[in-house]
């Protein structure tokens, strides 16, 4: 077992950690079991994952080459 540091909205962590805690569930369980679902082979889980992403990348971001030159 591995010890991991994730970066999560705040909201959405206390909201998921009430859930799990009122239904007895463990979230680090939770997020291994999601975690698996989506490497897994099970085809509805992976190609609906794979077009949330799309979804993500295909969002409205600003194209920055130099970051530091831009922003100073």
């Amino acid at each position: 077992m591995v010890l991991k540091t994730f970066n999560v909205n705040e909201d959405t962590y206390k909201e998921f950690s009430a859930l799990c805690k009122s239904h007895g569930l463990s979230m680090s369980k939770q997020i291994q079991m999601f975690m698996e679902s989506v490497i897994s082979e099970e085809p509805e889980a992976s190609r609906d994952y794979l077009e949330k992403l799309d979804n993500i990348r295909k969002g409205k971001f600003i194209h920055v080459a130099d970051f530091s030159e831009r922003y100073g």
